[in-house]
């Protein structure tokens, strides 16, 4: 029996490869329904093949710069918080151009086996209903220089494409001539709806007569002894257990664990679209806006945002006052957004960006965490690996770069 703390889509896809390969499994989450936090509205981009860390050369110069404009993607309110200067001080350690480009070729790989997982189990499986689309991504510039710099790492130009402003506008007509300069245009990208996605996998779970379901339960600690965890604290309750996995997002650091995550404040519109012919089909990443658009079945959603200002959840109108307006005026007729849906969700975030997949210093505690922005297009994959390594079958992928005990 394995026991999965996290009803999210990292959960969730740990439970549905470990149901595939036999094993019984048990979810709890202290929501009362599944994929509600941070799954709940992200982006919706698969973005298999621009999964580099945040963490690079210039980062934090550039941050500062960021810092000190009014409108800014990232927005970082210092706290009295340890765990917050650890956290930055790790991630600028992080920030070298060697280091990300290894820390993006751990990611690149897993990726990769992301897609093909997903793709798997939608083939396999008849898995449908989270109007999945593999419609490409678009990631335009409106700086020179980024679409410059941007070009020089273009490798495979079978997958990635460089585009002229004005072949952007043929490729996706609903952008509007918004001061871009150019674009790298990626065929073979995905979209789809990850709420929807975990409500599909929760169905296929419960109807499987392999998974169990305690939600509305808070994990309020872990009991260990000799080197392995024996049970889990559930209010006053003690729950036993043989395989414990953490998927509870930057909630599992609040267990006992030492784990080098922090939350990372991410916002999204969902806009009603009014006008389907004026809404982008293909997906788009503003590159200096840090902006990402993506079509969702008959809604547009905009999703943005680093905000680093500790556990802090709420809407905040001026970061999504900005979000509406830099939309607007990208997309001006692409829907209502008068109807917009807001949220803001707190991406859980290793420094390095490379999130945390296997065994932990107990034996039989497993660790599937830490996939920051990337947690819907790393999820499937991640959840593969994890089933392989609870299952000592040899994993799908090296593990380099992604093992806890190498982190």
């Amino acid at each position: 029996m394995v026991c999965i703390i996290g009803g999210g889509v990292i959960g969730l896809t740990s439970a549905y490869a470990l149901v595939r390969a036999g094993h019984e499994v048990t979810v709890i989450d202290a929501r009362d329904s599944l994929g509600s936090e941070t799954s709940f509205a992200n982006g919706g981009q698969l973005s298999y093949r621009y999964v580099a860390p945040l963490a690079d050369a210039g980062v934090p110069l550039q941050a500062i710069g960021w810092l000190l404009r009014g409108e800014s993607p990232l927005k970082l309110r210092p706290r009295l918080d340890p765990r917050q200067w650890r956290w930055m001080a790790a991630f600028v350690g992080a920030c070298r151009g060697s280091v990300n480009q290894r820390n993006a070729a751990h990611l690149l790989r897993l990726a990769a086996l992301s897609q093909h997982t997903l793709q798997q189990w939608r083939e396999d499986d008849h898995l449908d209903g989270f109007d999945w689309r593999r419609n490409g991504k678009l990631v335009t510039f409106r700086s020179a220089g980024t679409f410059a710099r941007a070009r020089s790492k273009v490798t495979d130009f079978v997958q990635q494409q460089v585009l002229t402003a004005a072949d952007c506008a043929g490729l996706e007509p609903a952008l509007a001539q918004d001061g871009f300069v150019g674009g790298i245009y990626t065929p073979n990208e995905e979209v789809a709806d990850c709420h929807a996605f975990c409500q599909r996998l929760a169905a296929r779970l419960a109807s499987s007569g392999r998974c169990t379901f305690l939600l509305g339960r808070q994990v309020t600690g872990i009991h260990h002894l000799d080197g392995a965890v024996r049970a889990i604290a559930l209010g006053d309750d003690v729950m036993p257990v043989e395989q414990l996995v953490l998927a509870a997002g930057y909630r599992s650091a609040e267990l006992g664990v030492s784990l080098p995550l922090y939350p990372l404040k991410g916002y999204s519109l969902s806009v009603p679209v009014s006008t389907p012919h004026q809404a982008p089909n293909v997906s788009i990443t503003d590159y200096d806006r840090k902006i990402v658009y993506a079509r969702i079945g008959e809604q547009l959603r905009v999703a943005a945002m680093v905000d680093i200002v500790g556990y802090d959840a709420s809407l905040d109108p001026k970061r999504l006052a900005l979000m509406k307006r830099q939309a607007l005026e990208t997309f001006p007729a692409a829907g209502d957004y008068a109807q917009a849906v807001e949220w803001a969700g707190m991406r859980p975030a290793t420094p390095t960006g490379v999130p945390l997949i296997g065994a932990s210093v107990y034996r039989n505690l497993w660790l599937n965490l830490g996939h920051g922005a990337l947690g819907f297009t790393l999820a499937c994959g991640s959840g593969q690996l994890l089933a392989e390594l609870i299952g000592q079958r040899a994993p799908s992928i090296d593990m380099q770069g992604l093992s806890p005990r190498a982190a």
